[in-house]
Order: structure tokens, then sequence, then C-alpha cells
């Protein structure tokens, strides 16, 4: 019975942080849909672009592992700001699908790039978490997992009180809920699409540095960001609160199902988030926090 109890400790350890990643990386789809009512395609691309911008600092650098995160967000920033400028910024007034689908190009485009810059072969970071996990009870979690737990929870709760206390959070706020009341109010509507797509590109990034070094950085780890949109959807497209409690929902149910079901049903932790996403669907269309939007005509 212990064995079991540890057993299943140990996956629900394991989704809870893996959770806390896709509620970080979902975030970029819930900021960028609430802004703009756009599903961000390339969210997935930037997750790897951040993956290999800190693989960058860290190996090819051989800077102090904090240094390189804090590069690694302030790069993916200025990323995500020039994204919106030159590709983006155009199409404001567009209908939404035709954005979609230039998002849908802009992964293309930026997948492009990183094959050309790092190649297709399979990258890790070396030697920045010790491979000896950390006992605690009948739990042992690496110490990636541990560290990448306590980024992704410090960084949630300082995005929290930005929204929520800070001038250009408020705004974004208020852009998200009324495009037409912010721009009477003298919001600048392009500053703040520009703001939001610069904190996509940074949680993308730190979800990525994280999930590289617990998978390792090729270019699979864009599926991350295909994976991510059950959490969004789950949560809620336009709800940052959802988007958390989506991650964490999602990470322990795939590492549940991934520990006790893959032996009978092999992949079965990689379908779990679609089929969940296929369900919310079906029953509450916009998520379980998200607004019900209702049209007269």
């Amino acid at each position: 019975m212990s064995s079991g109890l540890g057993f299943f400790l140990n996956l629900l350890v394991n989704g809870i942080v893996v959770g806390a990643l896709y509620a970080l990386v979902a975030l970029g789809f819930v900021l960028i849909y609430k802004a703009s009512g756009v599903i961000n395609l390339a969210q997935g691309e930037l997750v790897l672009l951040g993956a290999y911008i800190g693989l960058t600092f860290t190996t090819e650098l051989n800077l102090p592992f904090a240094l390189a995160l804090l590069l690694t967000i302030a790069v993916s920033a200025l990323v995500g700001v020039a994204i919106e400028r030159a590709v983006l910024r155009p199409f404001i007034g567009e209908p939404p699908i035709s954005i979609i689908m230039v998002t849908m190009g802009l992964s293309f485009l930026i997948k492009a790039v990183i094959h050309g810059i790092w190649g297709t072969d399979m990258r890790s970071f070396q030697g920045l978490f010790r491979s000896e996990p950390i006992v605690i009870g009948p739990v042992a979690i690496s110490e990636v997992f541990l560290w990448g737990l306590v980024a992704a929870l410090i960084l949630l709760v300082l995005l929290n009180a930005f929204f929520k206390y800070s001038l250009l959070g408020i705004a974004m706020r208020a852009t998200a809920d009324d495009e037409q009341a912010a721009l009477s109010m003298g919001i600048s509507v392009k500053r703040v699409l520009a703001a939001t797509w610069a904190v996509a590109a940074m949680v993308a990034a730190v979800g990525g540095i994280f999930l590289g070094n617990i998978a390792g950085v090729n270019p699979l780890l864009t599926s991350y960001g295909l994976k991510v949109l059950p959490v969004a959807i789950l949560g809620g497209l336009d709800s940052i609160p959802g988007a958390i409690l989506g991650g964490f929902l999602i990470g322990i149910l795939e590492a549940l199902t991934g520990g006790y079901l893959d032996q009978y049903l092999t992949g079965i932790k990689e379908v779990v988030p679609f089929v969940v996403m296929i369900v919310i669907l079906l029953i509450r269309p916009y998520g379980l926090f998200g607004k019900e939007i209702i049209e007269r005509v």
C-alpha cells in the first residue's frame, strides 16, 4: 500500500510541476486572445525559440543560469514586440480568421529560422541541475522539476499582481474587455497589443527553458504549444485564472493516466488533453471560467 501511495504521490507531484509550466505557456494563448480575439498558433514556436535562446546563453556563452534566464526573458520580450509590430500590426481591423492564418504562417517562419540557426539535432542543458532526486518522504522529485515549479509559481504570482495593480496591466485588462472604451479613455491599444505579445513570448520562453531541461531541446518541443491549447480551452480562452487551473488539471490528469493506463493503452497521456478539450467544447464551449457571449440579432 505504501509503495502504491508513493507511486501515486510521485505522479501527482510530477503532474503539478508540468501543469504549472503548461499554465505558464497557456497564459500566452489567453492574453493574446483576450486582447485581440485571436488564437496564436505560433505559441509552440515561441516555446522552442525561448529554449534555444536559453540554451545558447547557458551552454555556448557559459553564463550562470539565473542570468541566462533573465536575458532569455528580455530577448523573448523584444521578439514578441517585433512580431507584433512587423507581422500583426498591419492586420489590425482584419477578420480574426485572417490573423489566425497569419500566426500559422508565423509558426512556420520561426521554425525555419530556428532550423537555420540551431539545426534539428537533439540538444540538452548540461550540468545545470543535479541528476540525483530530492527525496521528501515517499516522494522523489528531480531538481529541475522542483526549480521549474518554483519559477512557474513565482512568475504566475508576479503576473497576477502585474495585471491587477500595474498601470499597463490594468490597461491590458481594459483593452481586453472593451477596446473601443479603452481607446476613448486614452489608452494606446497598439502599445497594449505590443506588451501583450511581449508577455506571451516571455512566459513561453520560461516554459521552454524548463521543458527543454526536462525533455531536451529539439523541434518536437513545439508540440507543447499545441498541447497547452486544451489547457486554455478548459479554463476558458478569456480567463487567466482558468488557464492556471486548467494547466494544473491537465498536467495532473496527463501524469496519472500515463502512470496507470499507459501499459494498457500506449500513448494515452498524449491523447488525454485533447479528449478533455473535445468534452469541454461539447459541454461548455466557453470553458470552465470563460464568459458566455450572447449576441442579439
